[in-house]
């Protein structure tokens, strides 16, 4: 993705839209999308969900940011970031924190059913060093 070179990227892979946790999740990263974007950082979200459904949940729930799915080749994306469980067929609760040069300089994990907490992306960003 040329457009994102020099960018730090937050990228967030979840298992389902319009599920629970998942849900609770991205409504507290979009609330704080003014940090996110302080940082000069820009959110990525991505499910196996299809487009669609990934259109109605971000206008469902007013989401700025974008949501790509990993629908086809199914999870190629994800377990391309060792954040792909094949047995159930869906992204791991995993996000990454990339500076502008592509380098992963933070991964942030949390295991099924449990919320990744908003304060390890803060933290996160604070350690990615100037463009």
């Amino acid at each position: 993705m040329a457009a994102l070179r020099g960018t730090p990227v937050v990228l967030v892979f979840y298992p389902f839209a319009f599920s629970g946790v998942c849900t609770g999740e991205l409504d507290e990263l979009q609330g704080a999308q003014t940090e996110i974007n302080r940082a000069g950082a820009r959110m990525l979200a991505v499910s196996c969900d299809s487009k669609y459904a990934l259109r109605a949940y971000a206008q469902q729930r007013g989401y700025t940011f974008d949501l790509l799915a990993d629908f086809w080749p199914h999870g190629q994306v994800s377990e391309a970031y060792g954040a792909f469980d094949a047995e159930l067929g869906r992204p791991v609760r995993a996000s990454f924190i990339i500076d502008g040069g592509g380098l992963i300089r933070s991964e942030i994990r949390s295991d099924p059913g449990s919320p990744r907490p908003l304060q390890a992306y803060l933290d996160a960003l604070k350690e990615i060093p100037p463009a």
